[in-house]
């Protein structure tokens, strides 16, 4: 019995000191391939100027949609200025290139799935209208129709694959439990409607790749994650940052990075750009889930200072002026480099700003800031290293366009097989 006790308490101690040793944390919001550009951008900055820290050095992680694919890079020990080149494809380690069939792997199941589903569903639609001729008017007899409609253009297995081929290299780990800083991952179930933390006690068995996959999936875009028989969504649908989870697991000082902001185009260009309206539906919606989320973020931040007084989190996102990364083309290697550099001159503005502020907070924690290096206006974050020449850009993407024809052809061959 003395024993157990022993090993009791000693599990206790090794869990408390787990705990109150944690100091400092990050956590990363959501905002599609451009949102997780401008956190690696942002992450750069904050390493150069930030003295006795580095931003996949830290204690705590929490990740939620693209946020979680930044953050599990960083725990596993890939720095943002890794990250920066990967995402041009221009790693050191060509394992973590970024390419677009990992981000845009059409789920040509997923449409095949629906279709078969088609005839029924009109026969049904037919059959209700019949019946109440009266009572329904020919388009809402089509509301059976919507069963048909696939749940996602995109699959994102191939993100999973990505990461869980990266994470097995030797230094780093797909296993929560392995990790040596805390690393949370969002997600929502859809049919509960219920935020799920993945790498806590009762989750941390998921592998980190299938967490992340679970948290990206953006409805509409991405597939639905199946995790052990429940459906999963992107973490973004209920909540932002998820500072809390962070704040929860011992952090003292957290930097957080949203990049989910509202749109001003007005005040950026004193009214010589078009509305927004016109750059069509997407872009309207866009915008009004940035604002929605943007709010709600806000809220959740002034209720931190209650819940958690001895915390202190920094927070770093775009001003609503900054027009330029949301009209992007993220298919191109040039437009994430220009996004991501410009990520890194606007974070480092912001810094030398917010100097005065920021500096006392840092210093509490054992932190420095490099004013000189703020100062420095020549500094950049590709240097020398040139984004890839139009050529280049025009074979890359003739091959991934015959890639994704020669998957199509195969998939219509399947389903033509089928129906003989």
């Amino acid at each position: 019995m003395g024993r157990l006790r022993f090993l009791m308490r000693s599990a206790i101690d090794r869990k408390y000191k787990m705990q109150r040793d944690v100091k400092i944390g990050l956590a990363c919001a959501g905002g599609g391939m451009e949102g997780s550009i401008y956190e690696i951008g942002a992450l750069c900055a904050l390493d150069e100027v930030l003295d006795g820290a580095q931003m996949h050095e830290l204690d705590v992680y929490v990740g939620v949609s693209a946020g979680a694919m930044v953050t599990a890079c960083l725990a596993n020990g890939i720095s943002a200025r890794t990250m920066s080149r990967a995402i041009i494809s221009r790693a050191e380690d060509p394992s973590l290139n970024i390419t677009p069939d990992i981000l845009f792997a059409p789920a040509f199941g997923e449409y095949a799935r629906r279709l078969t589903k088609l005839p029924g569903a009109v026969v049904r639609s037919v059959w209700d209208y019949v019946r109440r001729p009266l009572d329904l008017s020919p388009l809402g007899a089509l509301v059976n129709l919507g069963s048909v409609v696939p749940v996602g253009v995109f699959d994102n297995r191939p993100i999973e694959q990505h990461l869980a081929k990266a994470f097995s290299a030797a230094g780093r780990t797909n296993d929560f439990r392995r990790l040596h800083p805390i690393l949370r991952v969002v997600a929502v179930d859809v049919d509960t409607a219920e935020v799920v933390v993945f790498g806590t006690e009762e989750t941390a068995h998921v592998p980190i790749s299938k967490a992340v996959q679970a948290s990206t999936a953006l409805p509409g875009l991405y597939l639905p994650v199946k995790i052990e028989g429940a459906s999963y969504i992107d973490g973004v649908a209920r909540r932002t940052v998820h500072s809390s989870a962070a704040l929860e697991a011992g952090a003292r000082l957290l930097f957080c990075i949203n990049p989910i902001v509202p749109v001003n185009t007005e005040a950026a260009t004193s009214g010589r750009t078009p509305s927004l309206v016109d750059h069509g539906l997407p872009t309207v919606l866009s915008q009004a889930f940035r604002t929605v989320i943007h709010s709600r973020m806000r809220t959740g931040f002034r209720s931190y200072k209650h819940l958690y007084p001895d915390a202190t989190t920094i927070l770093i996102e775009p001003t609503p002026e900054d027009v330029e990364r949301i009209f992007s083309n993220l298919f191109s290697f040039s437009n994430r480099y220009a996004v991501c550099e410009h990520a890194y001159q606007t974070t480092r503005r912001q810094l030398c700003q917010r100097a005065d502020e920021i500096e006392p907070i840092l210093e509490q924690h054992g932190l420095g800031l490099r004013r000189n290096i703020l100062a420095d206006e020549d500094r950049t974050l590709y240097g020398d290293l040139a984004p890839r020449s139009i050529a280049q850009e025009a074979g890359n993407v003739l091959d991934e366009t015959y890639h994704v024809l020669d998957r199509l052809e195969q998939a219509l061959e399947k389903m033509e097989s089928m129906e003989g």
